[in-house]
């Protein structure tokens, strides 16, 4: 009996979590299904099926445009963060140099500013490198963010890779360039895919240096288009319209997360246990 209330509550438990996470998400897809004064009529179900909010967020504005922007500059960071991080995590990892682990400590604290702290300074730097405006400024902005913490996970699976590998390739002649294209890398996709996913939805929601760096629709990321989303007039809010943008840009992260889910938990769990 102990044991049936135990299953019991823990699937309760389960539920509420579930709930809490998937309530607003479920909820914004009702409201971006209805029109006019519907939308402001609380109800728990469905009772329209009304896509014009979706129509309108693609007409009345470059939203496609956005959306491929997020994209760019999304696929951008997390191929310079994998890229510029694992020959980063082979030399901290695999290396022995003084001031190694200073070095480390050191690379994991720059991504613990918070964005406003260092908002001016990138601003002055991005204009002086005539990058305001374009999305080359938002790909090197989020590099400060997605690449500490791309070094610093890639580094902890480097360190955990077995000795032995290595002593063999070098052995057999390998350069450090084939040690990591050829050896580690294929030992590293998991934590690989998990970086990756993460640095992308980083890149995917960054809001305030997209806000800050970009002035023209055609240049904006789709969390900016989103908030800069007007009605008809002034004082007017278009729920539907914001809730329709909002489902669109979050369908792929879940897609993205549900391709990926074995290797994610994969990249999650690795070296949890050894032995």
């Amino acid at each position: 009996m102990t044991r049936l209330l135990k299953g019991a509550g823990f699937w309760l438990l389960v539920a509420a979590i579930l709930f809490y996470l998937l309530f607003p998400f479920y909820y914004a897809v009702l409201t971006s299904l209805k029109s006019g004064s519907a939308v402001f009529q609380v109800s728990y179900w469905p009772t329209e099926l009304d896509f014009s909010n979706y129509v309108r967020v693609f007409t009345e504005q470059p939203f496609a445009r956005n959306i491929l922007n997020s994209l760019a500059v999304s696929v951008a960071v997390v191929a310079l963060s994998l890229a510029l991080g694992l020959g980063a995590a082979f030399a901290l990892g695999r290396v022995r140099f003084r001031g190694r682990t200073i070095l480390l400590l050191t690379i994991l604290g720059v991504s613990m500013f918070p964005q406003v702290a260092v908002l001016s300074g990138m601003f002055e730097l991005v204009r002086g490198l005539g990058l305001y405006n374009n999305l080359l400024s938002l790909v090197l902005s989020y590099l400060i963010f997605t690449l500490p913490f791309t070094v610093w996970v890639l580094t902890t699976f480097m360190r955990d890779l077995p000795g032995e590998i290595e002593e063999a390739a070098i052995l057999e002649g390998a350069t450090p360039f084939v040690l990591v294209t050829r050896i580690f890398l294929p030992l590293l996709w998991p934590a690989m895919v998990t970086t990756g996913l993460l640095a992308f939805i980083v890149a995917w929601n960054e809001f305030l240096f997209a806000l800050t760096f970009t002035l023209t629709n055609t240049q904006r990321s789709v969390p900016v288009a989103i908030a800069l989303i007007t009605g008809g007039s002034e004082h007017e809010l278009p729920w539907g319209n914001i809730m329709a943008a909002s489902v669109t840009v979050t369908v792929p992260l879940i897609l993205l997360v549900l391709v990926f889910q074995r290797r994610l938990v994969a990249g999650l769990t690795a070296g949890a246990v050894k032995g």
